[in-house]
């Protein structure tokens, strides 16, 4: 593309590039949420059988959050793990998601039961923009390929 050269896992498109740094930046704006001003709402997410208290959970997924958001923006060759690493981590507070719409807890603007299960679909999207925005879905194929070439 262009005559630059491209390492395993960059983007390949100016699409995936933008993509990739908006996700980042909401990810940073989310954590600094949890520790700071919306820590109160985030709380309303936690799944009573967290075994640590509400608040600390809330703290430590909102560091994860700064830390994978800035990942996104700033990894050069590792960006597809970060990919991979940020939709684990949308796949682990999930449960946190499915918490709220279950137990009626409103936060966020979501003070209807309809609003919360909608909300649940949005994971999936969070989960395919990490993968797709890093490289991160091309894995298995790069995988079988080299796999492939090894056994020439």
């Amino acid at each position: 593309m262009g005559g630059m050269t491209r390492r395993s896992g960059d983007a390949d498109t100016a699409a995936q590039t933008i993509g990739r740094i908006a996700l980042g930046a909401f990810m940073v704006f989310a954590g600094v949420g949890h520790v700071t001003f919306a820590r109160e709402e985030f709380r309303a997410q936690v799944p009573t059988f967290v075994p640590l208290p509400p608040d600390v959970t809330v703290v430590a997924s909102g560091v994860a959050e700064i830390a994978l958001g800035v990942a996104m923006v700033v990894l050069k060759n590792r960006r597809a793990v970060g990919g991979l690493l940020l939709a684990a981590f949308f796949m682990a507070v999930f449960p946190g998601n499915i918490a709220q719409w279950v137990h009626h807890r409103d936060a966020f603007g979501l003070t209807s039961d309809r609003a919360r299960f909608v909300r649940l679909f949005f994971q999936p999207v969070l989960i395919a923009w990490a993968l797709w925005s890093t490289g991160a879905w091309r894995l298995p194929r790069r995988r079988r390929e080299r796999n492939r070439r090894a056994q020439a």
